[in-house]
């Protein structure tokens, strides 16, 4: 894996050392040996991570860690702090700051590269997620991000699983503090739980009696419904090995025994902003995906999306010999209610014909919003007498009902007309099918409107 690391220390030989060392493991190393040198560089090359010394003169890292956190385009980076300070405290004060790890001198080289793979790895797929908000914003299908009340709003949820019973006190006790905490008793009951609930992480020791942690830690990446949920493993002082490998396997954080309340209140508050982060960025992305095939005044899919799953069923219609029928309406004299009553009771007559729609098809059926005033419903595995029945109804239930144009309750009489057209063999295109469904609509406008017309193959 390659990233690009600054490295941020006032001691020469200290920056010599780390950059040999991250070089001979193929990472691109940048270098600062003061404070306000590494904020510099971070807005002219963004670095994936960054390494920063506490004990500098001028600007210490606790304040440059601030710095970079409380700006938008670097609080995603992470950090790790490195120095010679190893008191608890110290490592609270840097998590507070908004570092990822602390840690301490001399540096342990596995642990050190480990640490440095996973948090790059973290910081790839938010990369990835924060360029798909910017270009959902920038098409206009997003809006700005709502600050950070939706990451620390509500308490967290944390499953947890510790066969110390003086251990798992002391973690269910802190963390019952600002989150809600469920205890699993065994390996199976954790699978199991974790699988079924939406926890916003999951605390497991890697020193179990009667299981495997590492084990148990790969289940839980390997499960679709725990692979982006955050992992804080318990380790014992000095077992680096177990550390490394666990970290490798894409746990997220970690503890060393004996335990420290403060450290873990920060380590889970900080994995908790991480995940729900991610998550709104998920959303987002998501609601973007949704808007860019739906019609936005309907709800309806939208034409790009139904020229897509057009095509894939007339290619399954092909290979499987089973018909696909395209429904399009049009509603009758629609631009006379635009002019007589104003677009606003025109977009009222779309929604409601819209919602009469969806509400009549199958769940199988496709309704989409053409554009303007005409839709579409594709309907799969179905031959042209069925379309033709629900042709028929669908035409029955627009004009059984008036529409109801504004807040006065005033009514207006809607009608529709319906062209139908079925797929014919397996030389047949999506060009072809609507091109004869529209034939039938301009058909049944020629005959009158209000009425369904098929067009022969």
């Amino acid at each position: 894996m390659t990233a690009r690391v600054l490295v941020v220390d006032d001691v020469p030989a200290n920056l010599k050392l780390l950059d040999a060392k991250l070089t001979a493991e193929y990472f691109d190393v940048l270098k600062a040996s003061s404070g306000m040198e590494a904020l510099e560089i971070v807005k002219e090359q963004p670095p994936d991570i960054i390494l920063l010394d506490v004990m500098m003169p001028g600007m210490d890292g606790f304040e440059v860690c601030r710095r970079l956190k409380a700006m938008p385009e670097t609080e995603h980076i992470p950090v790790i702090m490195v120095t010679a300070l190893d008191q608890p405290k110290d490592r609270v004060q840097g998590l507070e700051a908004g570092a990822d790890d602390f840690l301490t001198k001399p540096l342990n080289d596995l642990a050190l590269f480990a640490r440095v793979r996973s948090l790059v790895r973290l910081k790839m797929v938010t990369d990835e997620l924060r360029m798909r908000e910017a270009t959902g914003q920038r098409i206009g299908a997003l809006g700005t991000k709502e600050g950070d009340s939706i990451l620390l709003s509500e308490p967290g949820r944390t499953l947890v699983m510790d066969d110390r019973p003086t251990s798992l006190k002391r973690i269910t006790e802190t963390l019952s503090e600002n989150h809600h905490v469920t205890v699993a008793e065994s390996q199976q009951e954790l699978i199991e739980l974790a699988g079924a609930g939406d926890f916003d992480f999951i605390v497991v020791s890697l020193t179990l009696q009667e299981y495997d942690g590492l084990r148990l830690c790969s289940q839980l990446r390997s499960l679709e419904a725990t692979r982006q949920t955050p992992i804080l493993a318990i380790v014992e002082e000095g077992d680096t090995p177990r550390l490394v490998r666990a970290l490798d396997m894409g746990v997220n954080d970690y503890l060393v025994r004996p335990i420290e309340r403060n450290e873990l209140v920060a380590r889970a508050r900080s994995q908790l902003r991480r995940k729900r982060y991610q998550d709104y960025l998920r959303d987002k992305f998501q609601q973007g995906l949704e808007l860019a095939i739906t019609d936005g005044l309907t709800g309806l899919y939208n034409r790009r999306y139904m020229e897509g799953h057009l095509a894939t069923l007339v290619e399954e219609a092909a290979n499987t010999g089973k018909p696909v029928s395209l429904l399009i309406f049009d509603i009758d004299h629609f631009k006379s209610v635009n002019d007589t009553y104003g677009h606003a009771a025109g977009d009222a007559v779309l929604k409601q014909f819209a919602d009469r729609i969806a509400k009549n098809v199958r769940g199988i059926d496709l309704a989409c919003r053409l554009g303007g005033e005409e839709f579409v419903v594709v309907m799969p595995d179905t031959d042209i007498g069925y379309a033709t029945s629900v042709a028929e109804r669908l035409r029955q239930c627009i004009a059984a009902k008036p529409f109801r144009i504004d807040e006065e309750g005033r009514m207006l009489d809607v009608t529709v007309s319906i062209g139908i057209a079925m797929t014919n063999g397996p030389k047949d295109t999506v060009a072809r099918l609507l091109e004869r469904a529209d034939q039938g609509l301009y058909r049944a406008k020629r005959e009158g409107r209000n009425r369904v017309a098929t067009e022969a193959a």
